[in-house]
């Protein structure tokens, strides 16, 4: 299932995940909206893991690849 944030195109979505703050928040989202909630959650309390979610999923975005474990 496609949610908003994967209509989205390339540029928009690097943008999204790349901002401090919001890029945990949308990719929170994102993730909740998938059906993954818990991690939604998780995510979005722990600022991207961390960071280092945040930053696993900024070279996802730039690379175009999912990584399924962090999905």
């Amino acid at each position: 299932m496609a949610t908003a944030i994967d209509k989205l195109g390339w540029i928009a979505n690097i943008i999204l995940t790349i901002i401090p703050g919001l890029g945990f928040i949308v990719q929170g989202i994102n993730r909740v909206l998938r059906g993954k909630v818990i991690m939604g959650i998780i995510w979005i309390i722990t600022l991207g893991l961390f960071c280092i979610g945040w930053i696993i999923d900024i070279i996802c975005v730039i690379t175009k690849k999912k990584i399924t474990f962090l999905a």
